[in-house]
């Protein structure tokens, strides 16, 4: 089982990095904002709900784990064998009192353990329990992913605790739902837990699997072997109790006559946000950032100011992060930055890019070209995929991403990297070219 006790009262900090140097007329503002929380958590969880929070365990935390058991889990047969050790073992990851649940994936969702619409309390007994439950998982039926998130909302909201966490493993498509309705739960679930999402195998639809985490603000990822599922189902477990605090919001004030262009994740993964806005009074906007532990992410923020003439300056945007609570108030996490304008004549002030800005938008476009280049070699134009591709694996080289650049090289020929110039592979396994589209948004972070 994981330990898990932490003393300090962590903090969060926020630094920004711009070049926030404008040309006379110059009206669009871009800055890297880096987010930390350092010392075991945050600030939030103890001071906003003293109850959920113990200083021996840490916050409290409700689990629901999503184990597909649709028909196609018994091909092979080693597969459900593996989800199932899987499962015990992010059940043994469990720290002592946490809540949670198994739930059983279908055409519909059943409660595999506790059950009775509850959730069981983790210790040496319970987690014994449901490791017993585990072998009573069979396969049959079909896969209605929608039912699954739905059934763990509603166990996880009878919990009165501070991170509430879904594990979801598919190895198939979302063949007995509509894609509305799965869209529809996600639009439910979304904001009242995070969920990580794991594809098993080469038989479940990417965009599927990539899209529930990133509605649930979880990571999403390739298990192409099962038996590297206990192994994974382990990391995630220990990430979801490593979780401190729920619900931080990015909160963007701009002044008068300023618009937010967009707000993007580009690190660890890139994330878009513009459209999770949710307005926090004049001219302030919330986003959506999920559970915190200890752990950095950078975000991209493009301000569009007022035209103004050399020797002016303004405040274009000041970032804080918050925490809203379900009576209307926020709790703020104290951390704050300031993106800036000045307008200058010096060319060469105006004219220079921030590294950090340069790098991440360098990472922004790989992913793109990532996932343009590989629908375009599904669609058979050959030709548009290799220079997708090839624009890939030349902004994978630049800027030090060797995990992607790796990944590139089981897709394509690299011929010169530097150049972006390659060749299509006539034959590229499922697994090579479905690893390289669930994780073409990860991205390397700039050398401070």
């Amino acid at each position: 089982m994981a330990n898990f006790s932490k003393s300090n009262v962590p903090q969060f900090s926020v630094d920004v990095y711009q070049n926030e140097y404008l040309p006379e007329g110059g009206r669009e503002v871009n800055a890297i904002v880096t987010v930390t929380a350092t010392g075991g958590g945050t600030v939030g969880s103890a001071a906003a709900a003293p109850h959920l929070y113990s200083p021996s365990q840490g916050p409290s935390a409700a689990v629901a784990i999503m184990v597909d058991c649709s028909g196609s889990m018994d091909y092979p047969p080693t597969k459900m064998r593996n989800a199932r050790d899987a499962t015990a073992a992010a059940i043994d990851t469990l720290r002592d009192g946490v809540h949670f649940s198994v739930i059983g994936g279908t055409h519909v969702a059943k409660e595999v353990y506790p059950g009775g619409g509850r959730l069981a309390v983790a210790d040496a007994t319970t987690r014994e329990q449901a490791k017993q439950a585990l072998r009573r998982l069979s396969a049959g039926g079909g896969t209605a992913i929608g039912t699954w998130l739905r059934l763990a909302d509603r166990l996880l909201s009878t919990a009165d605790v501070a991170i509430r966490h879904g594990i979801l493993l598919t190895d198939g498509r979302n063949e007995h739902e509509s894609p509305q309705d799965l869209k529809a739960a996600l639009d439910d679930c979304a904001g009242r837990f995070t969920c990580d999402a794991r594809g098993v195998g080469t038989d479940w639809e990417v965009k599927e699997v990539t899209g529930i985490a990133s509605a649930l603000l979880g990571t999403a990822d390739i298990v192409a072997d099962p038996a590297g599922l206990a192994a994974d189902f382990t990391q995630m477990m220990e990430t979801a109790m490593g979780k401190e605090v729920a619900d931080v919001a990015l909160r963007l004030w701009t002044p008068v006559g300023t618009a937010i262009k967009f707000v993007k994740q580009v690190a660890p993964t890139v994330e878009e946000l513009t459209e999770r806005r949710t307005e926090a009074g004049p001219r302030a906007g919330d986003y959506p950032t999920g559970s915190w532990g200890d752990e950095s992410r950078d975000y991209h923020v493009c301000v569009e100011v007022p035209a103004a003439n050399v020797g002016q300056e303004m405040l274009a945007a000041r970032v804080s992060l918050v925490i809203p609570q379900p009576d209307g108030t926020v709790q703020n996490l104290g951390a704050q930055g300031l993106v800036r304008a000045v307008w200058t004549d010096d060319m060469s002030a105006s004219t220079s890019i921030n590294p950090q800005v340069a790098h991440y938008t360098g990472q922004a476009e790989l992913a793109q070209v990532i996932q343009q280049g590989l629908d375009l070699r599904k669609a058979g134009d050959m030709d548009g995929a290799t220079a997708k591709l090839g624009r890939a694996v030349q902004l994978a080289s630049a800027s030090g991403n060797g995990d992607t650049a790796k990944l590139l090289a089981k897709v394509v020929d690299v011929v010169d990297a530097t150049t972006g110039t390659v060749r299509l592979k006539a034959k590229v396994t499922d697994a090579d070219e479905m690893t390289l589209e669930t994780r073409s948004t990860k991205t390397v972070r700039v050398k401070k």
